[in-house]
């Protein structure tokens, strides 16, 4: 047992029904007193006070990707990630995040609002005459992937059925750290719906994201020179492009609508003054991070808060630990939606930050506005939400709410 663990008595399971509900209050514990943990059972390290999880996401030479990001990879010995970009490391990183960087700018998502509140408004206004309905069921969960699947040049009779896909990848059984047998399947049904539409848009491109992978070429070093993607390459886009461009958001309006319900002068000031919301979307985010943790592979030894982490070791960057460290955030345990931010974590940091935390946030913030301006009061009915028990993402399937009152 490493020494870091020799007066601790801590136990972090993220395969638990108790990190599934709430993760935080073994979080404060393992910043106090293992902020490098070691876990006996499954063999990998964790950070997570947030100076020490700011430092690993900027030290991607160390802590590798290429040995998977999701625990089930980290902990098969011989993985080695072959196409997806979350898992690469540099060089092949940056030459295929620019294919995509520029259509995730800040100013290029800006101009896709008019198109979200559009899909957005269309999604509330089928719930203005209910006194009564499932803000995550109804609303966050089918409308984010409306939106990336719009921009990816899914057809839209396609996308619930890919929805559905994503969630079975996602599911994790207590104690389980690979998917089930259905999200296996799902993955693989994933994989060849993307391949088969890049087969498609190659036959007949047109004005979207995957027209544009199979047209664009790539300069892969000295060694082979300019390339086309290869059509696995261009299916791993499809599918973490479609996985993360709907999870966050997702998430991120359930967890909201219970924060506000839980905190009624938050939202007055959201109600009060829309520019708020903004900062609003983004301390939501803090408080209750979607994305919990992500996954690194130590390629030599390396230290952190005085502890040794050996070579060839599986660590875990627990984003939803550092953004509650009150060594960073004053009150980190308090919700405040003026809260000023440090360096964001929470959509991760450096080169393999989110490529559509920009997106993210846009969505979220539309999604508020039009719930604010539709519903100032709301309740939401606590002893029916239903949280979901997911691979490193962390939120709600079912938030009952009424807002007739």
């Amino acid at each position: 047992m490493p020494d870091v663990l020799a007066d601790s008595n801590i136990e972090f399971d993220p395969l638990s029904q108790e990190f599934f509900a709430d993760p935080y209050p073994t979080y404060q514990r393992l910043r106090d007193e293992a902020p490098v943990y070691f876990s006996e059972q499954y063999g990998f390290y964790a950070l997570s006070r947030y100076e020490d999880v700011l430092r690993a996401h900027r030290d991607p030479a160390v802590l590798s990707s290429a040995h998977g990001v999701r625990l089930w990879d980290l902990l098969k010995p011989d993985f080695v990630n072959q196409s997806s970009i979350i898992g690469m490391d540099e060089p092949e990183h940056t030459r295929q995040r620019k294919l995509v960087n520029r259509v995730f700018t800040p100013r290029a998502v800006a101009g896709l609002e008019p198109m979200i509140r559009e899909v957005i408004s269309g999604f509330l206004d089928c719930l203005n005459d209910r006194e009564q309905f499932d803000i995550v069921a109804d609303f966050s969960a089918p409308f984010p992937i409306q939106v990336i699947s719009g921009m990816l040049g899914v057809p839209e009779a396609d996308r619930e059925q890919l929805r559905h896909w994503f969630d079975l990848v996602l599911h994790r059984e207590e104690g389980e750290h690979s998917p089930p047998p259905e999200g296996i399947a799902a993955y693989a049904s994933l994989h060849a719906y993307f391949h088969d539409l890049a087969q498609e848009k190659r036959r007949h491109p047109a004005d979207d994201m995957m027209s544009r992978l199979v047209e664009v070429s790539i300069d892969r070093g000295e060694a082979e020179g300019a390339t086309q993607l290869s059509d696995k390459e261009i299916s791993s886009f499809g599918v973490l492009l479609g996985g993360a461009g709907s999870e966050t958001v997702t998430k991120a309006i359930g967890n909201g609508a219970v924060l506000f319900h839980r905190n009624p002068g938050e939202w007055d000031k959201v109600v009060d003054d829309p520019e708020v919301i903004s900062k609003a979307v983004d301390e939501v985010i803090r408080y209750w991070a979607p994305s919990q943790y992500v996954g690194r592979f130590t390629t030599e030894e390396t230290t952190y808060a005085g502890q040794a982490i050996p070579a060839n070791a599986p660590v875990l960057i627990l984003t939803g630990a550092a953004c509650r460290d009150d060594r960073a955030f004053e009150d980190a345990d308090r919700f405040d939606v003026t809260r000023p931010q440090p360096v964001t974590i929470h959509f991760g940091h450096g080169i393999h930050a989110c490529l559509g935390a920009a997106l993210a946030r846009l969505e979220s913030r539309i999604a508020f506005e039009e719930i604010a301006r539709r519903w100032p009061r709301y309740d939401v009915d606590e002893a029916n939400c239903r949280r979901v028990t997911a691979a490193n993402v962390s939120g709600y399937s079912n938030v009952p709410v009424s807002v007739g009152g």
